[in-house]
Parts: C-alpha cells; structure tokens; sequence
C-alpha cells in the first residue's frame, strides 16, 4: 500500500501484541518489549527504512530521490548522528517531524514523507520510536543531497499554508462501538502502515481526498488500486485469510500476487508484522467504506478464461521487422514456457496463471505494462519469487501487441494499452496533465501564501506609522 521504495531489508523482529479493549490505550501497545525494542517493530510497521535508506547506502541515513510532480525530494538522515541525522533532537522536536512534518530547525517538511498519516500515532507509540531511533539505529555521519525543487516549490514556508488545509494532526481515537481487532487495523492502516498515502486519490494540491479513502491512485508509473471492501473495484471478493496470507506472502492463489512498490512494502513492513496485526488490517480494509468504478462489472481477478493459440505459430517464420510480431508469437517466445499454453501456470501453483489474474483485470494497465517491464523480483517470504524483466527484450510496440494480446485472451478485453503509455511506463513519467495540475494547485497556494505575507507586513507597517 505506501510510494517508489528501496530494497534495503530489516531483521524481523519476534514480537508479541497485546490487544486489549477498543476503548483502551494498551490496544496499540507491543509487550512484552524495551521501549526500543517496541520501537523497532513500530519502525518496520511504518516502513521507515523504505524511504529513508539509498540502495547500496546505509540503513536510514536518506538519500533516495523519491519523484514528484513538482520534481524529486531526497529523503533525509534519521540516524542518531549529531553532525547530519536527528541525534540533538529532542522528543519533542521528534514528535513534531513526525507527527506535524516540522524539523527541529523550524523548516518545513514536504508531505512526501507521510507525517499526515503519522499524526494518527500515539503518544507511547512514538516514545517508543524515539528510543529506537536514539538508541539502537547506527549513527551515520553523512550528509544526503539537498532537496532543489523549482521556484516557487522550494519556499517550505508554503507547507504551512498547506498544513492548515489539510493535515489533521489529531492521535487516533479508537471507537469504543467497534471491536479491539477492527480498532487495531484502522490504527495502522490509517497511521503507521499509512496505506492512504498510495492507494486515495488526490486533489489539485496533491492532498488525499477523504471522500475516495483508499480507492486507488496512480502513483506513476504503477497504479495502487482500490483497497476499499467494493467486491467489484475493491478487495471485498477476498476473504480475512486470502488477504492476510497477501500481506504475509505476497500472494493470493487466483486472485493476485504483489509486485512493484507493494511488494517491496511487504517484503519490508507487512511481512514483519505479527499475524494479529496482519488480521487486524485486513479486518479494517474488508470493513471500510466501499468505492466503486461505475464500469467494474466484476472483480479483477474474475476475469479471462484458458485459452490462446500459440500452436498456430509455432514452426511459423517471423516477419524481418520484429515489431510485426503477432502477440501469439510474443506469447510463445517471452511467456508460454512458464504460464503455459493456455496461460494456466505451473501445476503445482508456484507460477501464477494469467486469467483469474488482478494484473490483467483493470481498466488501468499501469501495473501489467510495469510487471513485464521490470519483472517480479521478491525475497523475504515470498520464497524468492522471481519473474524475468523484458524491459531490454521487448521494444514498446512488441510489449503493447503483447499486452493487449494478453488482454483479450486472458483477462478484461475493454482494456487497452498504447505504444506511448509503454514509452512513459518505460522512463518512469509522470503524465504531462498530472505534472501540470500539481505544479498549478501547489504553485496558487505559494502565491497566496506570499500574497498573505506581503498584505500582512504593509498593514504591520501601517499600523506603525500611524503610531508614531
């Protein structure tokens, strides 16, 4: 659930949960634990290291360039260093950072890091992060690269503006009508997991529309989808197990299997949870407010049926011009060998079929046009899932013959994909009009903001001059 993440991976950690009264405090205590300890296991909930460790750098010392629309922002140092981390923080210079995205120097954090999901944590929950991060992360003295965002994005100052609008920095209240289970799950869903931050919908200033929670975003160039307990656009055709089982393996046999920034997600957090916290989330997710697609007539994974006639190509010359390729003979050369003829997978199941496949049952293509791109490369308890990129193979018409191939054969036929979405998909582009409406939206509110600051400091002045 989550945004582009890194492969950096943490020890699990065996801890326990003790789940008491929905009305209760200890319903979000880990015990029994050290503080730290507790702190360690609250950090691989909120995928901490995600974002804030590089590939090939060290463990939460920043420097991933997380892309935006209005341009990249690097992740900064959270180790304990007192020259470039977060080791003179005080706690309550912690809390604000991660609760109400201020540092300790005043300046303002950009909502890339998902402080308005953070604000939902509770007091001893990041008390107990502190202690973690003080206290058991390794200290790095280095510095990452600066955020250089285009004027007028690089005035910080502006997120305040934003922060009135939109951050809700009030803790989590549980509802005492609800079970501690269910109570459990909305905390991490709606905080330290911060599922919203991918999978809701944004508005004109690239913040979540609380009306649409969690029915799917682009997060170019995949697409989280619709989480939401919609049986048809959502998750409500999965059972409590199905979905528990996705996030402790990856995998949901006939149903999905997570590639992508979400399968990084869980390889990183979701995995390392404990099988109540995993429930718990899946409890919440199969109870939240349903959204849905108009044009979704069925799940996702209800779609395509066993079939395709490679035979008929097979011992068939291919043209000279590669991009000629029928999808039939792509299918035959990139993809029978472990889907099979008929796309029905491996007997056993441990290679997925192509019908009955979510990949291929969305009117949004991104993650099927991304999943043959980069492939599927998971470790942790995904048993080392691996699925070959062809990125390097197949030019941009031969994967959208391929694609839409797979489409009508095996999965929604109404969907379609472009030799240019490939190209985009393929360079990791954000589309024009999204580039577009974000740098507009966030830009009127710098220019309001300045406008407001301006008309302050004439009406300061004059009140100063008529009083002397």
């Amino acid at each position: 659930m989550p945004t582009p993440l890194s492969a950096m991976r943490l020890s699990r950690a065996a801890l326990v949960l003790c789940i008491a009264a929905a009305n209760a405090t200890p319903v979000f205590a880990v015990d029994p634990a050290t503080p730290a300890e507790r702190g360690h296991y609250l950090a691989l909930a909120g995928d901490c290291a995600a974002c804030h460790s590089a590939p090939g750098g060290k463990p939460m010392a920043g420097g991933l360039a997380i892309s935006t629309p209005i341009g990249a922002i690097v992740s900064s140092n959270i180790t304990p260093s007192k020259t470039h981390g977060i080791g003179n923080y005080t706690f309550e210079q912690f809390s604000d950072a991660l609760r109400k995205g201020v540092r300790a120097d005043g300046a303002r954090l950009y909502p890339a890091m998902p402080y308005t999901a953070y604000a939902k944590v509770s007091d001893d929950d990041v008390k107990a992060l502190y202690a973690y991060f003080m206290g058991e992360v390794a200290a790095v003295d280095t510095a990452p690269p600066a955020t250089d965002l285009p004027f007028p994005f690089d005035i910080r100052l502006s997120m305040a503006a934003w922060n009135l609008l939109f951050l809700d920095d009030k803790p989590f209240v549980p509802d005492a009508a609800r079970s501690a289970q269910w109570n459990r799950g909305a905390y991490l869903v709606q905080g330290l997991a911060h599922c919203g931050t991918c999978h809701t919908p944004r508005n004109l200033l690239m913040a979540e529309k609380s009306t649409q929670a969690l029915a799917g975003a682009d997060i170019a160039p995949w697409q989280a989808p619709n989480i939401t307990s919609d049986a048809f656009s959502g998750v409500g055709g999965w059972s409590e197990q199905e979905l528990t089982g996705y996030f402790q393996h990856g995998e949901a046999k006939g149903k999905a299997q997570a590639a992508g920034p979400m399968a990084e997600a869980i390889d990183d957090s979701l995995s390392h949870l404990t099988d109540a916290d995993r429930q718990a989330i899946a409890a919440y997710l199969l109870g939240a407010p349903a959204r849905r697609d108009p044009n979704d007539t069925r799940a996702a994974y209800a779609w395509g049926e066993p079939g395709g006639d490679v035979d008929s190509v097979r011992g068939v010359p291919w043209p000279t011009d590669r991009d000629q390729l029928t999808g039939p003979q792509l299918y035959d050369a990139h993809c029978a060998t472990c889907h099979g003829a008929s796309g029905q997978g491996s007997f056993e199941g441990g290679l997925p079929s192509l019908f009955h496949n979510s990949a291929l049952g969305r009117m949004d293509t991104s993650n099927l046009v991304m999943v043959i791109l980069d492939g599927v490369h998971r470790g942790g308890d995904g048993g080392g899932v691996q699925m070959p990129a062809f990125a390097n193979q197949l030019s941009d018409t031969q994967l959208a013959t391929l694609g839409n191939w797979l489409l009508q054969h095996y999965g929604r036929p109404q969907a379609v994909i472009s030799v240019a979405q490939v190209a985009r998909s393929r360079t990791a582009a954000t589309s024009a009009s999204l580039i577009w409406m974000a740098r507009a939206g966030l830009g009127a509110v710098v220019l309001l903001l300045m406008i407001a600051i301006a008309v302050g400091a004439r009406h300061l002045r004059r009140r100063r001059q008529a009083g002397t």
